[in-house]
């Protein structure tokens, strides 16, 4: 076995475990919106995103409520895909809305890296459901 691949026959740990690290941080940061809708919402028409108790609400949501979904292995690929789209968002207005400087970013681009990994190469092991009838 070649340096490079040593932790390969760790390849679902290690989904796993980035699945539940992205979901915890999505949590953490999903908490304080939910916990207060209309401070969020007043901070997302702030941004430029108006109404911003819909755009805001719908943020504090897939954080929180997606946090938890990944965490606990339910639709992660639907979440994860639903993150993907919040961290180009929220990339895209950060480069290009706002006078941020790559620094303000960069945790949101490893997010999105790691992100499209787990869409790429799986969830891991602990999945609940991944299917419904609906995502097929």
């Amino acid at each position: 076995m070649s340096f490079e691949y040593f932790l390969a026959p760790y390849d679902e740990t290690i989904l796993f475990l980035c699945r539940i690290l992205v979901g915890l941080i999505f949590l953490y940061f999903g908490w304080p919106k939910i916990k207060d809708l209309r401070k969020n919402a007043e901070h997302f028409s702030g941004m430029g995103f108006k109404p911003g108790i819909f755009w805001g609400t719908i943020v504090a949501l897939l954080e929180f409520f997606g946090g938890l979904a990944l965490i606990f292995g339910i639709l992660p690929s639907l979440f994860a895909l639903l993150f993907v789209v919040h961290m180009l968002v929220g990339t895209a207005w950060k480069m290009f809305g706002t006078d941020k400087k790559f620094p303000d970013y960069s945790y949101d681009l490893t997010l999105l890296a790691i992100l499209l990994l787990l869409l790429a190469f799986g969830n891991g092991w602990g999945v609940i459901l991944e299917k419904t009838p609906m995502i097929a």
